[in-house]
């Protein structure tokens, strides 16, 4: 093939979308690469995520600034986790440059690439460096010293190559800047699968094909925790719409049978229905990553049949009128975040006006989180993410709607409890803002789960099945048991200024077990107000809170 001496909007177009392609086959080898051993949304699944509605958001568009326009948008609406944040954000920086060229040669690609650094640093509150913003940084930088070096004589191909290898070269020296990722023995994940971008450049540009995975098979987020499960027991409903190949439906269907029951495909000519019974929603989503294309994505707990809210949103999506909202108006509407119908029931009960399905493993986009703050019943809202994946999406709503928009970084489900105690729906954004966000402040949480993988943490070597104890400091405990587990979390969180503690007990724990905690509490720390809620969130059995 010839070789390109500048980007069209149909070569650029084309890049992108075997950006996304490189994701696709690479998303586990990325996976396996994240050090942390929780059930967690993970990195290459997010990132391919994120690509995938880039490329839905493509869709006809021929011309430069149409191209740049979709690269920007549909970043921004699909985002999921820090990683799709901050791949959305560099996406933007690029087409931000490239939308006002009919091409872009070697010294437009550099300035795109300085803008896409600029923008993902300033995308993050506090940089860490031994992670994709080094990779983009040096990346730019690599790009600058060639085009300074080569001056008019700069070759598209030629500055690819130099900035594909300085890009490598700073992904292998992520772990000397994160102690964490040495220590782990990885490199960063989120670094590495950005370098699949000029891996799919090169492709366009001159041919050179992208590098094959070192391990292919679909993922399963949350085997660790679906070992003993049972099939009677699924609790999850998955339904989405699949773009795929007629010939690709067998081996879905296969994969999907191995992850649950109750298993609908319906369609054909490359559209297809598809409806499953799991506790791997991950599994569920990515099999359908690797068949083709799922949109339209729909997760509904079993057990507590939400499933109205993602009726409302199909049906706005869909143009089927909606139903009037007759709740009342209030100066100050609440979006959360959460999973579990006890954690509902208690962020209602405190005021909330819509919930978003999501937490560890489920990580919504910035599309779900702004359809409920449009659904909220206020011109004002604030937005309790309760998980520090989801916070930096939800940051991003506010710049998509008409309606002020305010987070309050909540990590978890017990920070937004304390928070809600200071909320007034009759007062204006900013008061509740303060004094939302000051409550939340004065509440140190934890969380009990399973590892999925191997690891180490402040508290040494751990296991895969190991269940680990997540408090201020880290990981503290890494033990046989759950309820080993939260003793020791308890007994580390619980100070002598303590005065309230907050126990939200996830799905399938024993009453025994829940009477052990509550015993515990009262031996080892007496005097504390003690408070026990069944939160019914799956993979952790126990979220902390103390006052």
């Amino acid at each position: 093939m010839p070789t390109l001496e500048s980007l069209d909007a149909a070569s650029l177009r084309q890049a992108v979308t075997r950006f996304r392609d490189a994701l696709r086959t690479h998303q586990e080898e990325l996976n396996r690469l994240n050090v942390y051993p929780v059930p967690d949304g993970d990195t290459g699944t997010n990132m391919t995520l994120t690509l995938e509605s880039v490329v839905t958001a493509l869709g006809s568009a021929e011309a430069m600034p149409e191209v740049c326009h979709a690269i920007s948008h549909g970043s921004l609406m699909g985002a999921r986790g820090n990683s799709g944040v901050i791949m959305s954000q560099i996406l933007r920086g690029i087409a931000e440059v490239f939308t006002e060229l009919e091409s872009a040669g070697p010294q437009d690609f550099t300035l795109a690439l300085r803008t896409a650094s600029d923008a993902a640093y300033e995308a993050v509150m506090r940089p860490v460096e031994g992670t994709i913003l080094t990779v983009v940084r040096e990346s730019a930088e690599a790009a600058e010293a060639a085009c300074a070096t080569a001056g008019n004589g700069a070759q598209l191909s030629e500055l690819l190559v130099v900035v594909a290898a300085a890009a490598r070269e700073s992904v292998l020296r992520t772990p000397e800047l994160l102690p964490v990722l040495r220590d782990a023995g990885v490199v960063d994940s989120g670094a590495r699968g950005f370098t699949l971008l000029f891996d799919a450049l090169l492709e366009v540009v001159d041919g050179t094909p992208i590098p094959e995975p070192s391990v292919s098979a679909t993922p399963t987020i949350v085997e660790a925790h679906l070992s003993a499960g049972d099939v009677s027991s699924l609790r999850y409903e998955v339904m989405y719409l699949l773009d795929a190949p007629d010939d690709a439906i067998p081996s879905f269907k296969h994969a999907w049978a191995a992850l649950g029951d109750s298993i609908v495909v319906v369609g054909g000519s490359g559209v297809w229905n598809c409806h499953v019974h799991t506790d791997d929603i991950g599994g569920a989503v990515e099999a359908g990553i690797e068949a083709g294309r799922p949109h339209a994505i729909r997760i509904t707990d079993l057990i507590e049949q939400v499933a109205e809210e993602h009726r409302e949103s199909d049906a706005a999506r869909e143009g089927t009128p909606a139903l009037e909202d007759a709740r009342e108006q209030v100066m100050t509407g609440v979006v959360a975040v959460a999973v579990g119908k006890g954690n509902r029931r208690l962020l209602t009960g405190l005021g909330v006006q819509e919930i978003v399905a999501g937490g560890q493993s489920m990580n919504p986009s910035t599309a779900q989180i702004l359809e409920a703050v449009e659904r909220c019943p206020s011109d004002s809202v604030i937005v309790l993410p309760n998980n520090k994946n989801i916070v930096p999406v939800a940051a991003q709503v506010d710049a998509l709607t008409t309606k002020s928009v305010a987070v309050i970084p909540t990590k978890s489900v017990v920070e937004a409890l304390a928070a809600l105690v200071a909320y007034d729906p009759h007062a204006e954004l900013d008061v509740n803002s303060a004094a939302m966000a000051d409550a939340a402040d004065s509440v140190a949480a934890g969380e009990v789960t399973q590892a999925v993988r191997d690891s180490v943490g402040e508290c040494g070597e751990i296991k895969a099945g190991d269940w680990i104890a997540i408090g201020p400091s880290g990981i503290s405990v890494a033990t046989d048991s759950a309820a080993g587990a939260v003793y020791a979390l308890l007994d580390e969180m619980v100070g002598e200024d303590s005065e309230v503690v907050t126990v939200l007990v996830g799905a399938d724990v024993a009453s025994p077990e829940i009477q052990g905690v509550r015993k515990h509490l009262e031996l080892a720390h007496p005097g504390l107000e003690v408070e026990v809620h069944e939160g019914g969130q799956p993979l952790y059995p126990y979220l902390i809170g103390v006052e």
